[in-house]
């Protein structure tokens, strides 16, 4: 199925979003999870975390945009990636399930990480919809 330029960039930010809303929602489910005399180092790993993503995911999401915008104007859904960038993707998801089903996962990793993780998924599910506006 072929597909217009702007629809590859909304649905980047579809894939890239929608585990964002869930895993952020669990990340503060599990802060609340925490006890106050571990709040303030867990609140330190979060932001940690906050930075490793947010250069990672910027550089990620650069290179899916700046790889959207040469596609032609009508392309497949599945040239929205890389096979490399699916591939990540499924590694992702499946990690995400995997930690779900390890037994004594603490709940501060869960609390910072995926406190960490979800908006940043967000932010680069934004910047995809800023470049289709773009378009």
């Amino acid at each position: 199925m072929l597909v217009p330029r702007a629809a590859h960039y909304l649905l980047a930010a579809l894939i890239w979003g929608a585990p964002g809303v869930t895993i952020t929602i669990k990340g503060v489910v599990a802060y609340s999870c925490v006890p106050l005399n571990e709040l303030w180092w867990l609140l330190v790993a979060t932001a940690a975390v906050v930075v490793a993503f947010f250069y990672i995911f910027g550089r990620v999401t650069r290179r899916y945009i700046a790889r959207i915008s040469t596609l032609p104007e009508k392309s497949p859904v599945y040239s929205t990636f890389p096979l490399r960038g699916w591939m990540l993707l499924l590694f992702m998801m499946g990690l995400g399930i995997a930690m779900k089903y390890l037994p004594n996962v603490p709940m501060q990793f869960i609390a910072s990480f995926y406190s960490a993780l979800g908006p940043m998924l967000l932010l680069s599910a934004v910047r995809f919809v800023l470049a289709a506006c773009r378009q």
